[in-house]
């Protein structure tokens, strides 16, 4: 199993293959947070989806390395060493705000620099963004920028790492949801990547609520934000991922 990974297998006996989501938690590529960790695939694993917790390098590692931590997970999960009964046509990723931009970063197919991880199963199937981090040039969130790249990055590697730049036709689908007076990371970046999504035709569909900190994760009792675990589920079953347990 491949390092600071936990698994948390889907609730219920299914019939056949369950899909399976690689949870990215987020924390400025510094720390991760707990919140948007274990609990949120107890969350996933109640919908019938297998969940995989990745705790990737943060500083003082640097780009590529959680990019290649993320690449050699979501391979591992279609793998099927695990032992779990998953369709490795339906394993997705699901990252909170620093998160959100590995897992868009993954989404996007950006080369890892290792080429036994550049390959097509180590794309995701789907991607949830929570409260993303996008993109590295509009409204930036510098933290993670310098986290992840270091001083005086070059002017290439932020358009490169920009994920509103780098989807195409191939991008996956995506759940995307924002606050939209997020102090923290401004929701231009979920606003600008639904767009790009939208200019490349790739389905998304997108949630801003008006108010709420950053960083809810689930966002237990607090009010209309709390409602995105149902939007997203309701989302997740509209693609076919919500898993067919025996009984219901």
């Amino acid at each position: 199993m491949p390092p600071g990974l936990s698994i948390t297998a889907a609730k219920g006996e299914a019939r056949g293959e369950s899909p399976a989501m690689l949870v990215l938690p987020g924390g400025g590529y510094e720390r991760h947070a707990d919140h948007e960790a274990e609990p949120v695939a107890e969350w996933l694993a109640s919908l019938g989806i297998h969940a995989f917790v990745l705790r990737y390098r943060v500083a003082p590692h640097r780009h590529p390395a959680p990019l290649q931590d993320a690449k050699a997970a979501l391979t591992w999960i279609r793998s099927g060493r695990h032992g779990l009964p998953v369709d490795d046509s339906r394993v997705g990723v699901l990252g909170f705000s620093a998160g959100g931009h590995l897992a868009a970063t993954l989404a996007a197919g950006v080369a890892s620099g290792e080429a036994s991880l550049d390959v097509p199963g180590s794309r995701p199937d789907l991607s949830i963004l929570c409260y993303p981090v996008l993109s590295f040039e509009t409204a930036v969130h510098q933290g993670s920028i310098d986290n992840l790249l270091g001083a005086s990055p070059s002017k290439e590697v932020l358009t490169g790492l920009s994920a509103e730049l780098t989807v195409t036709g191939h991008t996956p689908p995506a759940f995307i949801w924002h606050t939209f007076d997020d102090a923290s990371v401004d929701v231009e970046h979920s606003l600008r990547y639904a767009l790009a999504l939208r200019h490349a035709a790739v389905p998304a569909e997108l949630h801003v609520f008006p108010r709420g900190r950053h960083g809810l994760g689930l966002a237990a009792g607090v009010p209309g934000v709390e409602r995105w675990t149902e939007l997203c589920a309701e989302w997740l079953a509209g693609h076919g991922w919500r898993a067919a347990v025996a009984g219901s």
